[in-house]
């Protein structure tokens, strides 16, 4: 990676940038004018959200109450320490709360039935004018069905639930404390550049167990920031029954999980890491929700379509989970709220919206071959209720915190995903590059890597649509679980426990794979996209998969941690892979590649297995060559003038082989080169061939 110190300043338009411009105009004169069905299908779906915001709007005063429905459902406290309880349950025959505060009687608490399925409980204070409930209260909601059974169930609005070690369901537990959390650090600035770092709490210790908010504060939030990292996506954090489910099957959305610790824990962490000036996003599933009954949204009234789709539609086949009704004025009430709930009650700065392709389609993306094809995005088999869900969230997302940021995790490619919705888009900032991490995998599994198909790997990478941000990643916790391999396990697994220590001479397996992780992790941050992400331990090559405790595995927490301790340890190798991506994101940090437009690869030669590439004026040089350094290399460059090397995976604090002097000058001649101007010769100042990795 070279940076030129002598041209002017200000950034040239790339050429590459102004031929997109007009290439984008004659795609839009294409689309509007021969594919009229398109045009029609976007114009109609902005119709439907314009429609739904003004009924929305209409009926409730404006959206910003409504999406404040938290303020009014669950349970309230009033000015003068009267409690107020609404929920809806339209299938209910009767509703009545129960808890440590009436000796749990089942019936001597009736709510009193409204309009709309909805239902109404008013507990005046006690004679000393304390609340009728106390924080930390137990409590329950009796159902009462049309066919006369009595249900026990947490109410949906439930901020705070709790399980013993020996229980199987979770608790409603009244979260109303004397002194609630007081922020004491703005949001930081929305970062230009974005570099994720995703993370899981319970995981976040080397110690056996299930790490805490606290634990995540003091131990890991120094980490990320000291890495490079501006935003931390934190998953799992919305209650969830089952451990082993990764967060992904949600019971409680508005609670903060407990297992981790209190809710003013969270808060702490969320404010610990806004006064680093650390971007918070949150893992947001809306896609689908748990099946559980007794702690979760599942038959909560009785029926199986109060908040899902009732009979097979609101199954999904394949995750065993319960799938929300988007067209229910409730449940939309219910998911905007608690989009709000998140980001004015805990201050996150926005979400990654999980399973986006199940949301979009009815068919859930099952079964289906994502070819591109137009006819894929647009049809009957296209959710346009869940489409205009998102279009929704994502308004009023950006219009209530114009700073948020939103990201989808979408495998379609649906066109339009990060376009404005004002453009028939769906208003998201970002998209997960979900084709890259299993580029990676793919080529790591099958090829040997002194026969990857260069030219494929950056088709790869920079096979993205224009005008809509990107998050790139090499790997994410996907790639961690039990069952595929992180990168550094493809790699080195052989060999990890034996000969990552620096004391000892490198193997060639160690060698190559070092250097390749540093190289994908690279190539990956500076081609493949306008964000980057990378899951915990990952930056430093973490040597087993993530496995969560299961009767599979005895209900062992042994996979279920980040050994980070291994960092510590000066003469491991894990130390000098997180030193390159400690540099690596501050090299970004500094010159901004990723807020950039896309690269320009002026060199992608298969047979010197070499890539050269200008981003930001900045020129990347990669040579993945399994053996061979090359002297008088030349490359070409846009502008003229003095080049120095400002960020070399070969030095020896990386576990290189330090065949480059850092302070090296590299001066520019005007003889055209692959389609620049001007060019240069790299030369290395020692060239030490390893001809063991050859063989």
């Amino acid at each position: 990676c070279f940076s030129t110190t002598n041209f002017v300043e200000k950034s040239h338009p790339d050429l590459l940038n102004e031929a997109w411009v007009w290439n984008v105009f004659d795609l839009y004169f294409l689309f509007v004018y021969f594919c009229p069905a398109l045009y029609l299908c976007r114009d109609f779906r902005y119709k439907r959200f314009a429609e739904r915001l003004a009924q929305l709007e209409e009926a409730e005063g404006a959206f910003d109450y409504f999406t404040l429905s938290y303020r009014s459902f669950g349970i309230q406290r009033r000015s003068d320490n009267g409690l107020v309880l609404r929920e809806w349950a339209p299938g209910a025959e009767a509703v009545f709360l129960t808890g440590d505060f009436n000796s749990w009687e089942k019936q001597s608490h009736p709510f009193t039935q409204k309009e709309y399925g909805k239902w109404e409980l008013y507990l005046s204070p006690k004679v000393d004018k304390s609340p009728a409930i106390k924080h930390l209260t137990k409590l329950k909601l009796v159902v009462l069905t049309k066919t006369g059974e009595y249900l026990f169930r947490i109410s949906p609005w439930a901020k705070y639930v709790t399980k013993t070690l020996d229980a199987i369901t979770y608790d409603w537990t009244h979260w109303d404390p004397p002194q609630p959390y007081q922020f004491q650090h703005p949001r930081p600035p929305r970062p230009s550049s974005l570099r994720i770092y995703e993370a899981h709490v319970g995981i976040s210790s080397p110690e056996e167990k299930i790490a805490s908010y606290r634990n995540f504060t003091r131990d890991v939030l120094p980490r990320i920031k000291d890495l490079g990292y501006n935003c931390v996506q934190l998953m799992a954090i919305m209650e969830h029954a089952y451990y082993a489910s990764f967060g992904y099957q949600v019971t409680n959305f508005f609670a903060a999980s407990s297992r981790f610790g209190t809710p003013d824990d969270l808060k702490h962490l969320v404010d610990t890491a806004h006064s680093m000036g650390i971007t918070v996003l949150l893992d947001m599933v809306h896609s689908h929700a748990s099946s559980n009954t007794e702690d979760g949204l599942n038959y909560f009234d009785g029926t199986d379509s109060c908040f899902f789709h009732g009979g097979s539609r609101g199954n999904h086949s394949l995750w065993g989970s319960r799938l929300f009704n988007y067209s229910s004025w409730e449940v939309v009430r219910f998911l905007l709220s608690n989009l709000r709930w998140w980001m004015e009650e805990y201050h996150f700065d926005g979400f990654r919206f999980d399973a986006v392709t199940s949301m979009l389609y009815h068919h859930h993306g099952i079964g289906t071959s994502f070819s591109g094809n137009y006819s894929e995005y647009f049809g009957i088999h296209v959710d346009e209720d869940a489409l205009v869900y998102l279009m929704l969230a994502n308004h009023i997302l950006h219009k209530l915190y114009p700073q948020c940021i939103t990201v989808a995790e979408d495998v379609s490619g649906m066109p339009g995903l990060c376009r404005s919705i004002e453009e028939g888009g769906l208003g998201f900032d970002y998209r997960l590059t979900m084709a890259v991490p299993d580029k990676w995998i793919q080529v790591l599994k099958e090829v040997r890597d002194e026969d990857w198909d260069l030219k494929n790997i950056v088709q790869t990478l920079t096979n993205r649509r224009r005008g809509e941000a990107s998050i790139t990643y090499a790997e994410s916790h996907d790639q961690a679980l039990v069952g595929d391999k992180s990168l550094a396990f493809w790699l080195m697994d052989k060999e990890m426990y034996t000969n990552m220590s620096a004391l000892t001479a490198m193997t060639p397996v160690i060698d190559r794979g070092i250097q390749l992780h540093k190289l994908i992790r690279l190539l990956t941050h500076s081609l493949g996209g306008e964000g980057y992400l990378n899951f915990m331990g990952n930056e430093f090559g973490h040597p087993e998969w993530l496995d969560f405790p299961r009767k599979g595995n005895n209900e062992s927490y042994h996979y279920a941690r980040r050994q980070f301790n291994l960092v510590d340890i000066e003469h491991l190798r894990y130390r000098q892979l997180y030193a390159f991506d400690r540099d690596m994101n501050l090299t970004e940090d500094k010159y901004g590649w990723l807020a950039a437009g896309q690269a320009a690869v002026t060199t992608l030669n298969q047979a010197d297995k070499v890539i050269v590439f200008e981003r930001s004026n900045l020129l990347f040089i990669f040579n993945f060559h399994p053996c061979n350094s090359y002297i008088d290399y030349r490359v070409a460059v846009e502008h003229a003038g003095k080049y120095k090397i400002k960020l070399n995976s070969d030095e020896l604090q990386y576990g290189g082989h330090g065949r480059l002097v850092q302070d090296t000058e590299f001066f520019t001649e005007p003889m055209p080169f692959n389609g620049r101007a001007q060019s240069f010769l790299v030369m290395p100042t020692h060239v030490s061939l390893n001809k063991q990795m050859c063989s």
